[in-house]
């Protein structure tokens, strides 16, 4: 008897490209010896409605699209309470998660990489009583993913991020928290942090640091605080760049869990998505939170 497979695709993720391999990548599942279950995803939220539905019948679920698809197919698997492997070909504009994999930027590839594949425990991040796959983030930047027009993203990729994000340099706000972690304890005014198991964000590979591994059950912890004058700017840009953290602007460590209390309300990001406003946020890692099937040459 055939196993039974759910196959999700956003068709407006990247370019739109994915709707012209979805011939192709079905018949290697079906090939393989899958019984497969097509949908493209037609709103936000729609993945995860439909994995609920489909968790309890099938033995495996793909998803194409961007790193947002992945995360409300996880979201979805989460809240179903099932525990059925992933397989994931990725269509975005920036795939930080699939990069970090090494999943194959070819559509079919990936799909032949599934089928052929093996499985691959990973960690994944609880937010609150929510979760996310690679980071939780908040301040400059953070909300250009998801309010940069999806057609000028497609049009452009990285430097739609940029373009959008630069606009906003000259007037940066700036959050007073208190973040603990296990052994750690910081105050102070900050205009970004993120919490992260990726090995780039926003397709740069500089901003977390080296030594990540993505089912240690540790997240890495990268806090600028606000910057006074242009000299202090500077070295937060050149410790970036050159991945040398030799400035007191930038407070960065791992952690299976933290805890961030802030003056205010702050706007977060998900896994690219808006996450909500929050003053009180509890992040712990999940350790081996999902099953994903990676080509087995590549499993770290």
């Amino acid at each position: 008897m055939a196993k039974k497979m759910l196959f999700i695709f956003n068709p407006k993720a990247g370019k739109g490209l994915m709707k012209n391999h979805i011939y192709e990548i079905v018949e290697i599942f079906t090939k393989a010896g899958f019984y497969v279950y097509v949908y493209p995803t037609q709103k936000a939220g729609d993945a995860i409605e439909k994995v609920q539905e489909f968790a309890k019948e099938v033995e495996i679920i793909v998803c194409s699209g961007g790193d947002g698809t992945l995360d409300e197919v996880v979201t979805g698997l989460r809240q179903s309470g099932d525990n059925v492997p992933i397989g994931y070909i990725p269509a975005g504009s920036t795939n930080d998660f699939a990069n970090s994999l090494s999943i194959s930027k070819d559509p079919i590839q990936a799909a032949r990489d599934i089928v052929d594949g093996a499985l691959y425990p990973c960690d994944l991040g609880a937010f609150n009583s929510d979760t996310f796959v690679y980071v939780a983030a908040f301040g400059v930047f953070t909300d250009v993913s998801y309010s940069t027009n999806q057609d000028l993203k497609n049009a452009l990729g990285h430097m739609a991020y940029i373009l959008e994000g630069a606009k906003k340099i000259t007037n940066i706000p700036a959050y007073w928290m208190k973040v603990t972690a296990s052994g750690v304890t910081l105050e102070g005014e900050y205009i970004y942090g993120m919490i992260t198991n990726s090995k780039s964000v926003g397709g740069f590979k500089n901003l977390i640091g080296e030594g990540v591994q993505l089912n240690d059950g540790l997240f890495e912890v990268t806090l600028i605080r606000k910057p006074k004058n242009p000299l202090e700017w500077q070295s937060i840009v050149t410790a970036l760049m050159t991945k040398m953290d030799n400035t007191d602007m930038i407070d960065s460590f791992k952690a299976d869990w933290v805890v961030i209390e802030a003056g205010e309300e702050i706007p977060w990001t998900l896994d690219g998505e808006f996450g909500g406003d929050h003053s009180f946020v509890r992040i712990d890692a999940i350790k081996d939170g999902i099953e994903l099937i990676l080509d087995k040459d590549k499993i770290q």
